[in-house]
C-alpha cells in the first residue's frame, strides 16, 4: 500500500510544483519540466505496481448498472480529454476540460470499485483534479473562453473518443480486468 500511496502523492507533487516554488520552477527551466516528466513516469509506475500488490477490504463491487455508467462516464472522460475542448464547439466555454474529464474518470473508477485500494488511487486522483482547478483558478483569476471551434471537429472526437474506449477496455480485458461486462 505504501508504494501506491507514494505514487499518488509524487503525482500531486509533481503537478503542484509550478504552483508551489514558481521561482525554483522557472530556474531550472527546461530542466525542470524534464524532471517533473521523470517524477510523473514514477509516479505512474509506482501507482500501477502499489495498486496490483495492494491488498484491502471491499465495500461494494461491479454491478451490471454501475458497469454502464461507469464507461458512459469514461467515454465522456476521454472526450474531455481529447484536443476537442480546444478545437471543437461543445467544451470552448469550460475552463477546465481535462481535468473536470480527469476527475470523471477517477469518479467513474470509484462507482465499480469499492475497494480500500481503489479508495486510495482514484480517490486520491480524483482530489487532486478537484485541487489541480482550485489553485489554478486561484492563481489565475482572469480568464476568457476560447472562441468555438465548428461542432463537426467535437463529432471527429466523439468518434475517436468510441473506438479509444473500445481499444481501452480491451486491453483492461486482456490485464483481467473487463470493463463491458
Amino acid at each position: 500500500m505504501a508504494l501506491l500511496i507514494l505514487g499518488v502523492l509524487l503525482w500531486a507533487a509533481a503537478h503542484f510544483f509550478k504552483r508551489a516554488a514558481p521561482d525554483l520552477r522557472a530556474s531550472l527551466g527546461d530542466k525542470g519540466k524534464g524532471m517533473v516528466a521523470l517524477a510523473l513516469a514514477l509516479s505512474v509506475v509506482l501507482m500501477v505496481v502499489g495498486y496490483r500488490m495492494a491488498d484491502g477490504a471491499v465495500f461494494w463491487g461491479r454491478h451490471p448498472a454501475t458497469v454502464g455508467i461507469n464507461n458512459l462516464l469514461v467515454l465522456v472522460a476521454i472526450f474531455m480529454l481529447s484536443p476537442a475542448p480546444k478545437k471543437g464547439k461543445l467544451l470552448a466555454g469550460m475552463r477546465h476540460p481535462m481535468l473536470t474529464g480527469f476527475a470523471l474518470w477517477a469518479a467513474a473508477h470509484l462507482l465499480v470499485n469499492g475497494d480500500v485500494p481503489s479508495f486510495i488511487l482514484f480517490g486520491g486522483l480524483l482530489v487532486w483534479a478537484l485541487a489541480e482547478m482550485i489553485v489554478i483558478n486561484r492563481a489565475e483569476p482572469a480568464w476568457t473562453p476560447r472562441t468555438p471551434g465548428p461542432i463537426s471537429k467535437d463529432l471527429i472526437f466523439l468518434g475517436a473518443s468510441i473506438v479509444l474506449l473500445g481499444v481501452i477496455g480491451y486491453i483492461h480485458g486482456l490485464l483481467g480486468y473487463p470493463v463491458f461486462g
